[in-house]
């Protein structure tokens, strides 16, 4: 018997397990904050027409700027009508053709007036600012029905989720539109992929001020805290098809200006 080989073995049994069973004890609910609680303001969205440096990437005909996340070969598979587009909760997230780094990005939402379900599980998407993979890896921010309805506040809308919590909530009542303005700085990386600087955002959440000019500490992670595991460049924007069975968001007056 080699006993060498078996003592090696058998500390990397344990270390995995040990691996396994941390990751067993690690719950979403650890990264989950319910203070403070951002005040509710008033405010109406802002419907920006776009200026004429920009680039549109939803002119209410078609989602031909977008694909679909899992596969970028597949044009983006959700509704367009009334020039607007709704998600369709059974094809997956989409993603822009085009990606970017630094940029001033207008987006409109709505969640319907009949929508159903509480905390995350009520009109939940999610916006994120740079997708860095497939599924929901890159920098999200949270988009959800905040209308008298109660979460974590690092997970209502306009949250960078499971990161830091808006600074108000002026959410407008389902039914009603909702407008975000995004400037976003990309994180830079070194040559031996370390963070040289990282991403910066500021937020409006209809014309209020929620994010200023916040760092972020890497990706969204659903579990456990975040940090920038690997480098990345210019990438693409994101919207989430949530897996909760409220009825689905709606989308208009996409537009981005490159900074």
């Amino acid at each position: 018997m080699n006993f060498k080989r078996t003592i090696f073995t058998s500390t990397l049994v344990i270390g995995a397990l040990s691996m396994a069973n941390a990751q067993e004890k690690t719950k979403p609910e650890e990264t989950e904050v319910y203070t403070p609680v951002p005040k509710i303001i008033e405010a109406k969205a802002l419907s920006t027409p776009a200026p004429s440096d920009a680039i549109i990437l939803f002119d209410g005909k078609d989602l031909s700027k977008w694909v679909m996340t899992n596969n970028r070969d597949q044009a983006a598979q959700w509704t367009v009508a009334n020039n607007e587009f709704t998600v369709n909760k059974k094809s997956g997230n989409i993603e822009t053709k085009q990606a970017f780094l630094n940029y001033q990005l207008h987006i409109e939402w709505r969640v319907p007036a009949n929508i159903k379900g509480k905390g995350q599980g009520r009109g939940n998407s999610g916006l994120f600012l740079a997708s860095i993979g497939k599924g929901d890896d890159g920098y999200e921010l949270q988009i959800l029905d905040s209308y008298k309805n109660d979460t974590y506040t690092n997970g209502q809308a306009a949250s960078i989720y499971k990161q830091f919590v808006p600074l108000a909530n002026p959410t407008n009542k389902p039914g009603e539109w909702n407008s975000y303005d995004v400037i976003w700085t990309a994180p830079t990386f070194n040559d031996d992929k370390s963070v040289k600087t990282p991403a910066r955002v500021t937020v409006l959440f209809n014309g209020v001020l929620v994010q200023d000019n916040t760092i972020l500490k890497g990706p969204t992670q659903y579990i456990g805290d975040p940090s920038y595991r690997k480098a990345h460049g210019a990438s693409p924007i994101k919207l989430q098809s949530h897996g909760d069975p409220s009825e689905p968001l709606s989308f208009r007056n996409v537009w981005l200006r490159e900074l």
